[in-house]
């Protein structure tokens, strides 16, 4: 891929792509067929037709584009790499919400150790990262946070992280804790990791959300979010036990509610809102709030969001969505483009309308909505100059890729994370030749299997296979 070979006469740069075809997702939605990227102390510093970077740059390190589709990196704006990556699969997946969530999903968080949580927080950025996602935002880390930030620092992702905050369940001893340890676990984590890595891993507060937090840390995390400049994010709504439960405790929806106690604001994200009305969108439209669609796990756990879901509603009103994979027993993958795929589709058919979601707005969740969501719109989701170099290169030398006529159609409806060839996140390659490499991949396989089994084991759990197996 790389060419030992340098460029005529110009500034120097670190990296410099030449002769691919470059989807910079910038204002204009501009496609270089035949484009170049410069890469220098890992922001993108020039962007646009091949020959005419190859006239101004030289650089060491020349990737040969010709074979590539280059995006921004994708953003997966709600994600649980903690919890579920290490028992992808076990839940049954004839499970209701309620059963889902209360019998299988929380008991098993309950099993995790602190190096299941680190092996857990890298199988999960493996696959993002293997897959084109080169920033997320996660929904909360179950019990250490410490070995989960050193396992993303060490692979190369970035990340928005926040240990697991809730004060209203009484259940699953090792789970429990009061408003004051919610809120004390929170500031440990933003004190300690407010800006880790270089800047590529970050505490925000994450609460769980639906019925599980009282006002006052709703109103703690919101606090902490505007003091420490960033953003905050939590569960709510994809079922009716949301809506229900506030109106039973409050006498109000709960985007109503929340916006009345301060919490919604531009800075805060809320995942999957498929069960809201017509008011609720109106507040989050008014408050600038973020809404993560996770279309995998709407219809995985039977949300309703073809038959209720009203995401198009949300996107006339002007609520910036962005797209999220979930867990791996909801949603069982984190390949973001068949999230995006999904996105694209859902509502074609929900709505017997095939101008919904065209590829080029639900590709523009993926990044530009998601960047936003994480409070990033200045540095992620476009390649443009001066952000951070992102970078996606898709491999066109691929059946599901030929014959390519029109980008945005391919990547969203013909592609997948399969075809990543090489990932850079701030200008290092941390994917290249389908490889990772920053971490022993085949290392971390073996050791996550073994993680899985033992918790497994440890939960008790049955084993409700359906296939005999001997």
């Amino acid at each position: 891929m790389t060419e030992d070979r340098t460029t005529a006469t110009g500034d120097r740069c670190d990296t410099l792509v030449l002769g691919a075809h470059v989807v910079t997702m910038d204002d204009e939605r501009r496609v270089f067929r035949d484009g170049g990227i410069a890469v220098r102390d890992g922001r993108v510093v020039d962007v646009g037709q091949s020959a005419d970077l190859a006239a101004r740059w030289t650089s060491d390190d020349v990737v040969a584009g010709e074979r590539f589709v280059v995006t921004p990196g994708l953003i997966n704006t709600h994600v649980h790499i903690t919890g579920e990556p290490l028992t992808r699969g076990f839940v049954p997946d004839d499970t209701p919400f309620l059963e889902n969530v209360f019998e299988w999903l929380t008991p098993i968080h309950t099993h995790y150790t602190e190096e299941d949580e680190h092996i857990s927080a890298q199988l999960a950025a493996l696959e993002m990262l293997k897959s084109g996602t080169t920033a997320f935002l996660e929904a909360g880390t179950v019990r250490f946070i410490d070995p989960v930030v050193d396992g993303l620092s060490e692979i190369g992702i970035r990340a928005r992280v926040g240990p697991w905050a809730w004060d209203l369940v009484g259940d699953y001893e090792a789970l429990r804790m009061t408003t004051a340890e919610a809120i004390g676990a929170m500031t440990y984590a933003m004190d300690t990791y407010g800006s880790a890595a270089d800047g590529r891993v970050q505490a925000w507060p994450i609460v769980i959300g639906h019925t599980t937090c009282s006002d006052e840390l709703w109103q703690t995390a919101k606090r902490m979010s505007d003091e420490r400049g960033t953003g905050m994010s939590a569960h709510m709504s994809p079922a009716a036990m949301d809506p229900e439960g506030f109106l039973a405790t409050f006498g109000q929806r709960p985007m109503v509610h929340l916006d009345e106690i301060g919490v919604l604001d531009r800075n805060v994200l809320l995942t999957h809102a498929v069960h809201v009305d017509d008011a609720e969108i109106a507040v989050l439209a008014r408050t600038g709030t973020s809404i993560a669609h996770c279309p995998t796990t709407a219809l995985k756990v039977s949300y309703g969001v073809t038959q209720i879901g009203k995401f198009p509603e949300m996107v006339a009103a002007g609520v910036n969505v962005a797209i999220g994979t979930d867990g791996n027993n909801a949603s069982n993958y984190h390949d973001l483009m068949r999230a995006t795929y999904l996105v694209a589709g859902l509502f074609k058919d929900a709505r017997r309308d095939a101008t919904m979601f065209p590829a080029e707005d639900a590709f523009a969740m993926a990044t530009r909505n998601g960047a936003r969501a994480l409070q990033a719109e200045d540095e992620l989701g476009s390649i443009e100059v001066g952000k951070q170099a992102d970078l996606v290169l898709h491999d066109t030398n691929r059946p599901e890729w030929r014959p390519l006529h029109n980008v945005a159609n391919q990547l969203v409806w013909s592609a997948d994370g399969r075809g990543v060839h090489t990932v850079f996140v701030g200008g290092r390659r941390v994917v290249e030749d389908y490889r990772c490499t920053t971490i022993d991949e085949d290392d971390l396989l073996r050791r996550a299997q073994a993680a899985g089994e033992g918790i497994v084991a440890r939960s008790g759990l049955p084993d409700r296979a359906k296939w005999p197996s001997f």
